[in-house]
């Protein structure tokens, strides 16, 4: 292959080049992955409808984000231990999103400060995803420097009150994660590694909604809240005072047997869809599969895999490559379906697939 042309291929090589356990921890689910693989599937589900004789010789991808313009209507989702993939790690992913106009939001279990990143990319958008730790000065902690740092957002994330049961990392445990540290926690506890296994006793169970109070307290900075697939679950997130709602499954990494998150999307949108901005992650892997998105009523879709895939490839320059790509498939995708931006796109563009 002389040059990656797609995200398969991105992932194709990705695979030859990481280490077995490496690979398997990041493509993995859990339990029998049939939640990871409906999240490709979903998307295969509906139609484009496109409109012809339409003015498109202007397209754009440009849109807005809780009010920040971006390049393009995707987001660099939040993802653990980049190091694994290339040693600039979660540096390289923030100056790759920057150089693509886009916003990039940092993992709890990034594997570089989060200074770091912040001096990467000094004038880039970058948001911050907080998991709860059980002692909540360290939680106070996190999110300060967060704040002190620049990230302009906490994207709390709400589906892992306990390790999801992924067996390709029983069958090939990760150890080479134990080489880095808890990046973002080096301030706030002793020196720790960090490997998958010990997610479990960084992250508190027995957060409620009325724990949201406390956190909107810490900090002025917007409150999205990651994980949520039900309409029941995004009413509460508003008014408990998030400003966006991410429909997500965790990628098909937690509870397996769940709603794929395309197919979640709408019940959300029907509920919140005029009081908070809905997001979606999950299973994108191109550009048309963003278009769908949009017009079952996300504002924007966050990426994860293939930011990864693009990192272990070519670093930083991966990465930029990798959400290059899939925004010159989004402009395509606009043109032929007759329109000129995303904000075009409705509900109108999509219907279900004939049985």
């Amino acid at each position: 292959m002389d040059e990656p042309l797609n995200v398969h291929d991105y992932e194709r090589l990705a695979e030859e080049r990481l280490d077995p356990a490496a690979f398997a921890y990041y493509v993995g689910g859990a339990g029998d992955e049939s939640t990871l693989r409906d999240n490709v599937a979903a998307y295969g589900r509906w139609v484009l409808r496109p409109r012809v004789l339409v003015d498109v010789s202007g397209v754009t991808t440009e849109t807005s984000v809780l009010g920040t313009e971006v390049s393009m209507p995707i987001l660099v989702a939040p993802t653990a231990f980049h190091r694994l993939a290339h040693p600039d790690g979660e540096v390289a992913t923030a100056t790759a999103a920057a150089a693509a106009g886009t916003v990039m939001c940092l993992s709890t279990f990034s594997t570089s400060r989060p200074a770091d990143v912040a001096a990467a990319a000094p004038d880039a958008v970058r948001w911050f995803q907080l998991y709860w730790h059980p002692d909540r000065g360290v939680t106070r902690a996190v999110v300060e420097q967060a704040v002190e740092c620049g990230f302009r957002a906490i994207v709390l994330t709400v589906d892992l009150p306990r390790l999801g049961r992924r067996e390709r990392d029983l069958r090939t445990p990760l150890d080479s994660a134990d080489d880095y540290g808890a990046a973002v926690f080096e301030e706030a506890l002793e020196p720790a590694r960090m490997t998958p296994q010990l997610l479990d006793h960084m992250v508190e169970d027995s957060i409620t909604w009325r724990d949201l109070e406390w956190l909107r307290s810490l900090t002025d900075l917007p409150l999205l809240v990651k994980g949520v697939l039900t309409a029941e679950d995004a009413l509460l997130t508003c008014e408990h005072g998030a400003v966006g709602v991410v429909v997500s499954n965790h990628g098909g990494r937690q509870l397996d047997g769940v709603a794929a998150s395309l197919d979640a999307l709408s019940e959300v949108v029907d509920t919140v869809g005029e009081r908070c901005e809905v997001l979606l992650d999950g299973g994108i892997r191109r550009g048309t599969d963003v278009l769908k998105a949009l017009a079952l009523g996300a504002r924007a879709v966050l990426v994860g895999r293939p930011v990864l895939w693009g990192l272990t490839v070519d670093g930083a320059d991966g990465v930029e490559r990798v959400l290059e790509l899939l925004r010159a498939e989004v402009e395509l995708g606009l043109a032929l379906l007759g329109c000129a931006s995303p904000a075009d796109v409705g509900r109108g563009h999509v219907a279900p697939r004939a049985a």
